[in-house]
């Protein structure tokens, strides 16, 4: 397997696992639930894991935005359609503006080749 596609493999594992633990943080209440707090350690333990694995290929500033990025997006939908949450006009254009970064900086930027 290219090492860039193990990388990025790795990435994506690490945005799921971020997001999943994020998910955890909210249902933790405040880490007064041992339960979900205990998963939502091992899912960032594995997030950061799994980052250190595609950082072995990809530069740090192009993971970082990808990881962000696209967590962000995620959680953002985890957060409407599963927490019943709203986002107003100005987090949509927020959210769409992260999106617009992170696909500028993988399809334009030299640095992330």
């Amino acid at each position: 397997m290219k090492p860039y596609l193990l990388s990025y493999l790795a990435l994506g594992g690490a945005i799921l696992c971020e997001v999943a633990g994020s998910s955890f943080l909210q249902k933790s209440a405040q880490f007064t639930r041992p339960g979900p707090t205990a998963i939502m350690a091992v899912f960032y333990i594995a997030s950061f894991y799994l980052l250190s694995i595609a950082l072995q290929t990809l530069p740090l500033g192009i993971a970082y935005a990808v990881w962000g990025g696209l967590g962000t997006v995620l959680i953002a939908l985890i957060s409407v359609f599963v927490f019943k949450q709203s986002l107003d006009a100005m987090a949509i254009l927020g959210i769409a503006m992260i999106v617009g970064g992170v696909v500028i900086m993988n399809a334009f930027s030299s640095v992330s080749h």
